[in-house]
């Protein structure tokens, strides 16, 4: 199983982010990483384990030279950093990255750290309250879909 769970927290004033325990036990000991790469993602950012990552570029390198690939290029290859993680589980989060996302804006630091499957999402508490709340509405629409998964 991958990362699951979601968790409240904050960004410190040196742009440091806690990774919750669990996640971090879990990078180590089903990736075999301790190392995360952090890029941008539909206004949040998005952590993968080093491997995964690693995976993704050689897949990346496989497509067509052409606007698509150039466009993944900018979006997402170009904004990555690889992170570590200090003594209490904090990764340093790019500048650039938390600009994107609105993560320090106005002195208001809370984040949602969520884990989705194989990767882990951060966002700013706001905007991920208003995409759950978008999510919620598109599910109540379709409640068939829940109802044959068994839910």
């Amino acid at each position: 199983m991958g990362f699951a769970g979601v968790y409240y927290n904050s960004i410190d004033a040196k742009g440091r982010a806690s990774i919750p325990a669990k996640f971090r036990e879990q990078l180590k000991a089903v990736f075999g990483d301790e190392t995360l790469v952090v890029t941008q993602d539909r206004n949040g950012i998005v952590a993968y384990p080093l491997s995964q990552w690693e995976a993704f570029l050689e897949k990346f390198e496989q497509l067509p030279i052409g606007q698509d690939r150039e466009d993944l290029y900018f979006t997402t290859v170009t904004p990555a950093t690889e992170c570590t993680f200090d003594k209490q589980g904090r990764i340093q989060l790019p500048q650039s990255l938390r600009e994107y996302c609105q993560l320090d804006t106005d002195g208001v630091r809370d984040v949602v750290v969520v884990g989705v499957a194989q990767k882990i999402q951060i966002w700013n508490k706001t905007k991920y309250t208003e995409r759950l709340a978008e999510a919620e509405q598109r599910q109540a629409n379709n409640r068939q879909q829940r109802f044959d998964l068994g839910l």
